[in-house]
């Protein structure tokens, strides 16, 4: 027998992500119920917070340190999953269904249900064996996540509540790794997601017209594409550099005109840009200025994300937490990578409150498919993270 098969922890896992907690239109209360279910199990209090509306609850459950006063752990989480189509997967998307393999197939598998409960398992395994630790921790499911956070981290971060919790340090998600290597994360770029809403001479499509807006659309294309292709090039010629060190930009959207014999008076073009953390905000933001002015003016330029420079964390002994965590690695001979986020989570609003915060989903020798078809964890390498939470955990939170 597998040894996964009839395990205990496994089966709680397929609960969780038989929950649809996916966008748009998110129920969290099967959710909250269901981690209310695990709080009393393990005897911990547990709380919820409001910090937009009663439709997007923060849950935490707190199990108090020997020495309260000190700043605690947050193992952070969330509870929502991007959308599915259905049709393209080859098992139920909310069924969370166990192969041959032991492929458990389900969203939120990766992303990242599965670090949630994990926690929650070695928390269980922890309190089972009499342990107790210096700090308190504090096991936080959050909301609208794969949104950005508006609705969640974003306003509890700075709120009293959180103030309150008095946290020195958090652990929250990262992403699988394909190779024997585990990617262990620090930091994050800035998005920042723009429009140019590009004004220009309007009439009819017969005529020449000067200073149309499309002719203004091609300077800006042309200048951003530049950039775009200079960063390709930066990373073709680094073996060392991924795909957080460098900033990324793409063409997300044009937009404008009414008919085909009309020359129309603006059309827009959207970017999602991801800084790098070596970019100077501000001289970046005057270059794209620049090419507004270099197009011909007329161009204004609207920000849906303008998220600032976020200071990464210390990995090293300058940061005893970082130091607990490598310690716990070392003693387990993972391989670990530290890197740059190449996406967004909730740890940029809580390094953004001056907190160092640790990205690592402990899944290695696994295809990443977050937010993909046939999302899938192996149960094996379920069990593992486990029992690497349960070392990493006594020592951040004994740091």
């Amino acid at each position: 027998m597998a040894a996964w098969e009839n395990n205990e922890e496994i089966r709680l896992f397929q609960e969780y992500l038989r929950i649809p907690s996916v966008h748009p239109n998110i129920d969290y209360e099967p959710c909250v119920a269901f981690i209310k279910k695990q709080a009393e199990a393990l005897e911990l209090p547990v709380k919820l917070y409001y910090p937009v509306n009663p439709k997007n609850p923060i849950v935490v459950i707190t199990w108090t340190g020997l020495q309260p006063e000190l700043p605690s752990i947050v193992l952070n989480s969330h509870m929502d999953v991007v959308p599915v189509f259905a049709e393209n997967w080859t098992h139920p998307p909310f069924g969370a269904e166990i192969d041959d393999e032991g492929r458990i197939f389900a969203r939120g598998s990766q992303d990242m249900k599965c670090v949630g409960m994990q926690y929650l398992a070695a928390i269980r395994a922890l309190k089972n064996e009499g342990k107790q630790f210096k700090r308190t921790i504090h096991i936080m499911f959050s909301p609208d996540e794969e949104k950005g956070g508006a609705l969640g981290m974003e306003k509890f971060v700075p709120s009293k509540d959180f103030a309150d919790l008095n946290v020195g340090f958090a652990l929250d998600e990262g992403i699988a790794s394909p190779n024997e290597t585990f990617d262990v994360f620090y930091a994050e770029r800035s998005t920042w997601r723009i429009y140019f809403h590009i004004s220009g001479s309007a009439g009819h499509g017969s005529i020449l017209h000067k200073a149309t807006a499309g002719e203004k659309l091609r300077h800006i294309m042309n200048k951003m594409m530049d950039l775009r292709d200079a960063e390709i090039k930066k990373l073709e010629n680094n073996d060392m550099w991924t795909l957080g060190d460098v900033t990324t930009i793409n063409l997300t959207q044009v937009r404008g005109g009414v008919q085909s014999n009309v020359v129309p008076p603006m059309v827009i073009v959207g970017f999602d840009i991801r800084l790098a953390i070596d970019v100077d905000h501000v001289g970046f933001e005057n270059q794209l200025n620049r090419f507004c002015e270099e197009a011909g003016g007329g161009i204004e330029i609207v920000y849906e994300h303008k998220k600032p420079y976020v200071p990464p964390t210390p990995i090293d002994d300058s940061n005893p937490f970082w130091a607990g965590f490598k310690r716990s690695v070392d003693s387990l001979g993972l391989k670990v990578r530290t890197l740059v986020f190449p996406a967004g989570t909730d740890s940029r609003y809580i390094r953004m409150a001056g907190i160092p915060a640790i990205g690592f989903s402990p899944m290695n020798d696994t295809p990443i498919l977050l937010h993909d078809h046939d999302e899938f964890i192996k149960a094996e390498t379920y069990l593992k993270g486990i029992e690497i939470y349960k070392t990493i955990i006594p020592n951040v939170a004994n740091a």
